[in-house]
């Protein structure tokens, strides 16, 4: 049965991003620059080499347990010319959008655009990981909303060692009262910190 996951880098303070648009590219650089140098993220970019460390493994476990992704319309806007004609998703993507737009079909992957909400996708994404999970790849607000709307079974954050005591918090608008987890795994990494929790319902 899918489990639906969401995963994100994250500083020890709690920031995933930077607010400031001239602080977006050296924060996310410095969050999420643990995972550029392994060679399971490198292989899925196309490229060669990388380190093969514990790191590596859990990415490439993350990867071969994913049967769908759902992800908000700005990540995508950002990745679409980028990921070019091989994006590096290799199963379907379902994008949350108030803008309707037909599929998109790319060598291994295609994007759906769904305009009914995050539930709808996760639905959808469901349905077509064919009991594989659903992977929340971002941005912020989509795992947001996921949270507050208790539509997470896995929450993974890697934890880059920085306090940067400014830019978007992951925690806020989550919605009020307690939400419950249990740690399942903690791994150091090198510069990272791998946390795997559980929802309990």
């Amino acid at each position: 049965m899918s489990k639906v996951v969401a995963a994100m880098s994250i500083s020890v303070d709690g920031y995933v991003g930077g607010s400031d648009p001239e602080q977006w590219f050296p924060v996310h650089n410095r969050v999420h620059g643990w995972v550029f140098h392994l060679a399971a993220w490198r292989e899925r970019q196309g490229m060669t080499g990388g380190d093969h460390t514990v790191s590596s493994d859990l990415v490439a476990e993350e990867f071969a347990d994913t049967g769908a992704y759902v992800m908000g319309r700005t990540m995508f806007d950002f990745g679409e010319e980028p990921w070019g004609e091989q994006p590096p998703f290799r199963v379907p993507v379902f994008v949350v959008t108030h803008h309707e737009r037909e599929p998109l079909h790319r060598i291994g992957t295609s994007f759906t655009f769904v305009t009914e909400g995050l539930e709808s996708a996760i639905k959808q994404a469901v349905e077509a990981a064919e009991g594989r999970d659903v992977f929340l790849s971002g941005g912020a607000s989509i795992v947001q909303q996921a949270i507050a709307a208790g539509l997470l079974d896995e929450l993974h954050l890697h934890q880059a060692p920085v306090l940067l005591g400014a830019g978007i918090r992951l925690w806020d608008h989550i919605g009020p009262g307690w939400k419950e987890l249990t740690p399942i795994r903690v791994t150091p990494g090198n510069g990272v910190t791998h946390l795997y929790y559980q929802f309990l319902r």
